[in-house]
This record gives C-alpha cells, structure tokens and sequence, in this order.
C-alpha cells in the first residue's frame, strides 16, 4: 500500500545504519536511508480488504532497509494497523519499532508473569519508557536504572524501585531478578547472570557476536542469554492500540524536529539523552 507519511521516529538502529555499521545487511551504497517507524494516511490501499484509502495508520517496516523518513512510503499491511484514536500522528510514530522490541522481549521472550521482578536498564529512553508500562500492564515488579535526573520520570511510568547508576553499582546489587532486560547494551550476560534467579532471562536490544555466542550455550544451562530481533506485527499493534485507548500505556515523545531539521535530530538521539522518543514531523 501507499502512505502519506505525517510523522517518522528516529531511533538508535538508525545511526548504525547511518554509520554503515550493519553494511551486511543494508548494503554499502551511500547516501542511505533512514526511518522505521511511521504514522500515516493510505493513499492508495491497493485492494485490501482490511484497509481503505484515508485510513489512519502505524506501523512500523521490518528489516535494516529503512525509508520512512519521506513524504510517501509503500509498506505491507502486515506491517500496520489502525492508529490509536487518541493519539496524533507525532505520537504513534514513536510506539512501533520501540513497543514492539519492549513487548517482544518482555511478554514473548521472557513470559513475565504476575509478581516477577524485571530490572530495566536504560529505562529512560523510548524503549525503556514502554518497557516499564508493559511489565506493569503485565503485573510485574519494576527496577529501573537511570540517570538521577530521570529517576522520578521513570516513577511517573509505574517503576517500583529506581536506580541511579550513577550512585549504586548495578552489578554489587544483592537482590535478584527473573528478567534483565538491558535496553542500554552496556552490560554482558556474564557481567550480570548472577543477578538473575535459577532460570532467569537476560535480554540484550543490542545485537553482536558475543550475545549470539551467548544463544548458544542456552541448551546447557538454565539461566538464558536473548536478543530481541523486533518484527513488526499487526496483532501487536493492535495490542498497543486497545492499551493506549484504554489510557494503561502513553507514548513518551521528548522531541519534534522538521524533516529539514533531520540532522539535528541525528545528532541529538545520539547524546543518548533522551527522554523517550525523537519525532519527525513530515509535511507534504
């Protein structure tokens, strides 16, 4: 299908590309470009029998080949769905690629159920921020790891206990966790596995040689080392959409720039500084 795109949303993926990181996957011819996430109107549905011309969509284009950071896009339906009602566009574009890595790897990776206790390292950010209300949609027990400026931010999410890493080593902690999920990727399974319970599940958003190493060693042992690889998926943006107007979950944009203002934007997320998400606002 054709979209209109009314809003993109830059995120850390983006500047790998961008830097020629993942040229395995992207390929290595420059200028490249960037942009998973998007908010839209369809244009031409192209026959669908889910979606019609003028439909208000989010979603979010799977694979490293970004592009969304355009006027136009075409994209599969099986990438999209309805956006949330209460929502503007700025705002939708921000839940897919970051929601759906959080939702992924919390309820689909690690099956957090009732009472268990995850802690969020990197909490702040896009991913981390939706990180934090889906494990309490999911009745989980939250410890964030933040800067102590962002302690009380990720308290207003429902976070239980908040860490300034800045003040507590993480690692000397003495208390345990049935989930690591390390949305920063600045610690290693084997930096923090006694940190976890007999089967607990460490959770990287960052992927490499080590962590896939780590994959393989899970047959052999009850503690388990994962990477999300985030896919996006219609019923999971349904999933999103039933929440958010049930106002359980609310998207985090820190920061709207212009699609002139792109490099701007770049350089900003890259300060790792920010609070939730980085919006593009796109005029035609």
């Amino acid at each position: 299908m054709l979209i209109q795109v009314k809003a993109a949303a830059l995120n850390p993926k983006d500047i790998l590309i961008r830097k020629g990181k993942f040229k395995i996957a992207t390929g290595s011819k420059f200028p490249m470009r960037t942009g998973h996430d998007l908010a839209g109107i369809i244009v031409d549905s192209n026959d669908s029998k889910t979606y019609k011309n003028g439909d208000e969509v989010y979603g979010m284009i799977n694979g490293w080949k970004a592009r969304t950071c355009a006027e136009f896009i075409s994209i599969s339906e099986m990438e999209i769905y309805h956006k949330p009602s209460n929502l503007s566009f700025e705002d939708a574009a921000g839940i897919p690629l970051a929601g759906q890595t959080a939702l992924q790897a919390i309820r689909d990776l690690c099956k957090l159920k009732t009472n268990q206790k995850i802690l969020i390292n990197g909490a702040s950010g896009g991913v981390g921020t939706l990180a934090i209300q889906i494990s309490k949609v999911l009745k989980g027990h939250v410890t964030t790891v933040s800067s102590g400026r962002n302690l009380d931010f990720c308290q207003s999410f429902g976070a239980d206990i908040m860490i300034d890493y800045s003040k507590i080593k993480i690692t000397d902690l003495d208390e345990k966790f049935d989930v690591f999920f390390d949305v920063f990727g600045n610690y290693s399974f084997p930096k923090v596995k006694h940190l976890l319970t007999k089967k607990g599940i460490y959770i990287s958003t960052v992927p490499s040689s080590k962590i896939i190493l780590e994959q393989l060693k899970n047959p052999f042992r009850k503690k388990k080392a994962k990477l999300v690889v985030v896919k996006s998926k219609s019923a999971d943006l349904k999933w999103f959409k039933e929440k958010i107007e049930a106002n359980m979950i609310k998207p985090v944009t820190d920061k709207i720039f212009s699609l002139e203002e792109i490099r701007d934007a770049q350089t900003y997320i890259e300060t790792k500084r920010a609070k939730g998400k980085i919006i593009i606002k796109i005029d035609v």
